[in-house]
C-alpha cells in the first residue's frame, strides 16, 4: 500500500501571538512553528498501517515554518519519500483551499492508494484541508478517524461521532482520511536518530503553482484578548466573608 501523510507547521501558542501592522493577521515574523499536532498522528497510523502491511510511506509537507527538521523526524521514524512544497511567504501560511489544490497537484504525481491528513489545525477556521484534499483528487472522505485497519483492498476505520459514539466504516481505496487519534499516540524519536537521517534522507522539493483564489471569508479585524478584571480577594471573619458574598450576589441581581 503507498501512503502519502500531510504535515503541517502550525505557531506554537505557548508563546502570545501579535496581530499585524493590518490588523487582519498574525505577525509570525517572530513565531516558533510545531508540527500541527494531529498531522503527528495521521503520520503515526501511517506507520502502524504499513508495519502491519507493507508498503511505502511519503510525507509532504509546504515549505514553511521549521518544515526540515519535521520530515527528518519522519524519516528517522520510518517515513521512506520526503517532499517539501516551495513557499515563498515565511509568514503566512496558504489559505487551507489554496494549500489543497497544491497538494493534490502533487499527490497525482505520487499516486498513493490511501492520503492521510490531521482532521484539524489551531491555525484553520473549521478544519477543511482534508476534506479540500479529497474533493480536489474526487476521492471518497471519512473524516474525525481514531484508528484504521486493512482489509482485502479496503478499509476498516474508525469514525468518532459527537458523545464519543464510535462507528466502523469499511472503505475502498484510495480514500482521503481525517486523522483526530492513531491506535497509539505518535512515536518518539530520538535526536540521534534524526541527526542521523538529516544525513542519510533526502527531501525532494516539487513546484507545484498556487492556484487563484477568493476566499468566501473575509477577516475584517483582529483583536487581542482583553485583560479581564483583577479578581477581588475576600478577607475577614467567616460572617464577614459571607455577608460580602450575598452583597455581590445581590449586585448581580441573583439574590432577591
Amino acid at each position: 500500500m503507498k501512503i502519502a501523510v500531510v504535515l503541517r507547521q502550525v505557531p506554537d501558542l505557548i508563546e502570545p501571538l501579535e496581530v499585524d501592522a493590518t490588523g487582519k493577521a498574525f505577525d509570525l515574523s517572530s513565531a516558533t512553528f510545531v508540527l500541527n499536532e494531529s498531522d503527528d498522528h495521521a503520520l503515526e497510523q501511517a506507520l502502524l498501517l504499513k508495519e502491519a502491511q507493507g508498503g511505502q510511506v511519503s510525507v509532504l509537507a509546504l515549505d514553511f515554518g521549521d518544515v526540515d527538521n519535521s520530515l527528518y523526524a519522519a524519516a528517522a521514524k520510518g517515513a521512506d519519500q520526503l517532499v517539501k512544497i516551495p513557499w515563498d511567504d515565511p509568514n503566512r501560511s496558504p489559505p487551507p483551499q489554496v494549500a489543497a489544490q497544491m497538494y493534490a497537484e502533487l499527490l497525482r504525481t505520487i499516486d498513493p492508494d490511501l492520503v492521510l491528513i490531521g482532521v484539524q489545525a489551531h491555525d484553520e477556521l473549521d478544519g477543511v484541508l482534508a476534506p479540500e484534499v479529497a474533493v480536489a483528487l474526487s476521492w471518497p472522505y471519512v473524516g474525525v478517524v481514531r484508528g484504521v485497519k486493512a482489509a482485502d483492498g479496503s478499509l476498516l476505520v474508525c469514525k468518532e461521532f459527537p458523545g464519543a459514539v464510535m462507528a466502523e466504516f469499511q472503505v475502498r481505496l484510495p480514500a482521503v482520511l481525517g486523522l483526530l487519534g492513531a491506535e497509539q499516540p505518535p512515536r518518539y524519536v530520538p535526536v540521534s536518530r534524526i541527526r542521523s537521517a538529516m544525513k542519510t534522507a533526502q527531501i525532494a522539493e516539487q513546484e507545484v503553482s498556487p492556484p487563484s483564489w477568493t476566499g468566501r471569508v473575509q477577516v475584517a479585524r483582529l483583536y487581542p484578548p482583553v485583560p479581564a478584571e483583577r479578581a477581588e480577594m475576600l478577607t475577614g471573619s467567616a460572617e464577614e466573608v459571607a455577608d460580602r458574598i450575598a452583597a455581590l450576589l445581590e449586585e448581580k441581581g441573583l439574590l432577591r
